[in-house]
């Protein structure tokens, strides 16, 4: 037998445990192609809403969620089985951002429930056992019977990202499972940031729209499975940047995708094969802030986007596109101040059944504020 130099077993070894690993993941049963399930809004279905009257009716309400902290936001809004709306927020002392907690609370006939704790830092951390600096936006997803609760768990400051941590609940918000890291990225998890609500996938699964902050910002989207397993990840990447992006499915393979881009702009990027794949789309005019949009499609198949215009925090305004993002026309403006401090920013968006949209949005830092109006009301307040 002949006897190898030590370092030629070593390389023949590592090679042979490469082909193996290699080999086992051929043999691993690949997912399916993803689809997307387009969320469509019948026109009208009675609902546990604090409103009256037929959404056709062009009327508007401003309501303002409960407010257990002096400081308050972002929020994130879902739609219930039985047509109630829920949001969760993060709120704590405007002294201390490592005090914030996440809070969860229900829209009914009575208004807005008084709300529940969801998350901590101090049960974060016990849970996912890593230390933290403060907890960051959460994401809020209704699936039957469960509460999907996504949001940033932030060790060593924003501009490092986060880790995404995952909770569930399955007695409409009272309880709160164990907080878990979500794997998505080999640096212990960070440098990750969440951005708009996630997406229905044919195979019962979800498409997770992410924010990467480690080396360079960018879009990203992770595909989980319906037991919530990471089953793969891709860029969203914008020669603009592509920070915070909400994403609409336009239909089983089409999907859309607005985020915040460099030097005040807007990125933009479709994909054709059920969110594998995503590419810039050009010379779309639509200027805004760098901050986070909120992007919805309506139940009549237009698309509203909620945001601030150039330079303008102290204004959030809407937009409306009838050509699946191609063009857009300005909407109403929701807030605007001449006090220069003052902003209006995070906004989140939902349709629910009574075909009602819902607006949330952090007024001043100080409290949530909550927009209810019919697509009429949309419509005739258009400058």
């Amino acid at each position: 037998m002949i006897a190898l130099p030590p370092a030629a077993a070593r390389w023949i070894a590592a090679a042979l445990f490469a082909a193996g690993l290699a080999a086992a993941f051929l043999r691993l049963p690949q997912a399916a192609a993803p689809a997307f399930v387009p969320a469509f809004v019948p026109a009208f279905a009675p609902t546990a809403s604090a409103h009256a009257g037929s959404p056709a009716e062009a009327t508007a309400s401003e309501f303002t969620l409960p407010a257990p902290a002096a400081q308050a936001g972002p929020a994130s809004l879902a739609l219930l089985p039985d047509g109630r709306v829920a949001a969760a927020w993060l709120a704590g002392p405007d002294d201390d951002a490592s005090a914030a907690s996440i809070w969860f609370a229900t829209f009914g006939r009575d208004g807005w429930s008084p709300p529940q704790l969801a998350a901590r830092r101090e049960s974060t951390a016990a849970g996912t056992f890593a230390h933290m600096n403060k907890l960051g936006r959460p994401v809020l997803w209704a699936e039957g019977s469960w509460l999907h609760l996504w949001y940033e768990s932030l060790t060593l400051g924003d501009w490092a990202g986060a880790a995404i941590v995952h909770s569930l609940s399955t007695d409409g918000g009272k309880t709160w499972s164990k907080a878990e890291r979500l794997p998505v990225s080999p640096f212990g998890a960070l440098g990750s940031g969440l951005g708009g609500p996630p997406l229905a996938l044919a195979d019962g699964g979800l498409a997770l729209p992410l924010d990467h902050r480690l080396f360079g910002r960018g879009g990203e989207m992770l595909r989980l499975s319906a037991t919530g397993r990471l089953i793969d990840k891709v860029r969203l990447a914008h020669p603009l940047g592509s920070s915070r992006p909400a994403v609409v499915a336009l239909d089983g393979q089409r999907g859309l995708a607005v985020a915040a881009g460099d030097a005040g702009q807007r990125a933009v990027l479709t994909s054709a094969d059920g969110g594998r794949q995503w590419s810039a789309v050009p010379g779309i005019d639509l200027a805004g802030a760098t901050t986070a949009p909120a992007l919805l499609r309506l139940a009549g198949g237009k698309l509203m986007l909620a945001g601030n215009p150039p330079g303008e925090g102290g204004t959030l305004r809407l937009w409306l596109s009838a050509d699946e993002g191609r063009s857009w026309s300005a909407g109403p403006s929701i807030e605007a101040a001449a006090d220069g401090a003052a902003e209006f920013a995070d906004p989140a968006l939902l349709q629910a059944r009574d075909g009602r949209i819902h607006l949330a949005y952090t007024w001043r830092r100080q409290q949530i504020r909550h927009r209810v109006f019919s697509e009429s009301w949309l419509e005739a307040a258009r400058p």
